[in-house]
C-alpha cells in the first residue's frame, strides 16, 4: 500500500510534462524561471527542466506562481 507522503513518480513527470507543454505552446523559453523568481519562488532554469521531466518536486508556491504565469487554471496543470 502507497503512503500519501510517498512521491508518484508517474504523476511527477505526468505534471512535468503538462507545465512542459503549456510553455511550448506560449513559445517560453526560460522567462518561466525568471518569473517565478520575481514572485518569490527560487527556481532556476536548471530547476525549471528538472521539473519538466519529472526530477524535482514542485512545490504549491510553485504551482500557484505557474498557474499565474500560464494563466490557466489548476486543471490544466495536473494530469
Amino acid at each position: 500500500m502507497r503512503r500519501c507522503a510517498d512521491v508518484n513518480t508517474e504523476y511527477e513527470k505526468a505534471l512535468g510534462k503538462n507545465i512542459r507543454r503549456l510553455r511550448m505552446e506560449r513559445k517560453l523559453s526560460q522567462e518561466p524561471a525568471a518569473q517565478l523568481q520575481v514572485r518569490g519562488c527560487d527556481v532556476t532554469r536548471s530547476a525549471l527542466a528538472k521539473m519538466e521531466v519529472g526530477q524535482r518536486h514542485i512545490y504549491p508556491d510553485e504551482l500557484k506562481a505557474l498557474r499565474e504565469i500560464f494563466g490557466v487554471p489548476y486543471e490544466v496543470l495536473f494530469p
